[in-house]
């Protein structure tokens, strides 16, 4: 039976605010998605940003098979008291050599607990969908990838961006967005491996996000109005209740590999299948 870790970056109201959006936390959304994929699996939720929260030793981290990191509202280059404790427990995960994957947020706080750094989206934000992400050379033979065809999108909603990767950083996936969609991280004696978008997200999920933020959405230009938003959030809603409707599929410009949950969740799935050659950065 597998035992999984998953570190949740939302600090207690923003967990809130998403569990009267949504139904679940970030946390509590990671965990559905692990045990449907691995059902006897043993699946324990931390907030190492919260002041109150339980610090895990490196001797700790390392009784888990795997650790996973979520996506969060967090902003990891402001220097505040719930960024250190997030960084310093994603420090002690690399220093256990427990194999750790994260989405969103969870890969800028690896990136940047080893080294490498974060900033604000320069141009624009992507949200609901990110386009014709492609691998990089190294990214084409990475078992991260596997499965995945020459494009793809994939579900996202983010206003933040890897700026540098950190030493031990290869760059795995891009777009014209966002350089950095997916990559590897081997720094101390752990392997990270994380994506930009949202693999674990429901497309209902992200129906919820985008009419949450609506107000960014028209300041960013990427909707003129809330009507907009709105109209936008119901085709999610809508695939997300029938995903083989071809009528759908084409409205919001996408094919199996966003409609299809299977597909959506490869990074996943291959970590999983990899996670245990990967401990101690084998």
């Amino acid at each position: 039976m597998p035992r999984y870790l998953v570190a949740q970056s939302e600090l207690p109201e923003e967990r809130a605010n998403r569990r009267e959006r949504a139904g679940k936390s970030a946390g509590e959304t990671y965990k559905a998605t692990l045990l449907q994929l691995s059902p006897r699996a043993d699946v324990t939720i931390v907030s190492p940003a919260d002041e109150d929260a339980p610090a895990y030793s490196q001797e700790e981290l390392a009784a888990f098979d795997a650790v996973f990191l979520t996506g969060s509202p967090m902003h990891v280059y402001r220097e505040t008291s719930e960024v250190a404790r997030q960084l310093m427990f994603m420090r002690a995960v690399f220093a256990s050599g427990t194999p750790s994957f994260g989405s969103c947020a969870g890969l800028q706080v690896a990136v940047a607990a080893a080294g490498g750094s974060v900033r604000k989206m320069p141009q624009r934000i992507e949200a609901g969908l990110a386009r014709r992400i492609s691998a990089t050379p190294a990214g084409k033979d990475h078992p991260l990838l596997t499965g995945r065809p020459g494009s793809w999108d994939a579900l996202a909603i983010h206003g933040d961006e890897v700026e540098a990767l950190p030493p031990g950083g290869v760059l795995l996936a891009s777009n014209e967005a966002t350089q950095v969609q997916a990559a590897e991280i081997r720094h101390d004696r752990g392997v990270f491996w994380g994506v930009q978008y949202h693999p674990e997200l429901a497309l209902g999920e992200v129906a919820v996000s985008l009419q949450g933020q609506a107000e960014d959405l028209i300041e960013a230009g990427l909707a003129h109005s809330e009507e907009d938003v709105d109209a936008m959030s119901r085709r999610f809603t809508a695939l997300h209740r029938n995903p083989e409707d071809r009528a759908l599929r084409w409205q919001l410009g996408v094919d199996a590999e966003t409609a299809e949950e299977d597909r959506r969740r490869r990074e996943i799935i291959n970590f999983i299948n990899h996670a245990p050659a990967l401990r101690n950065g084998g």
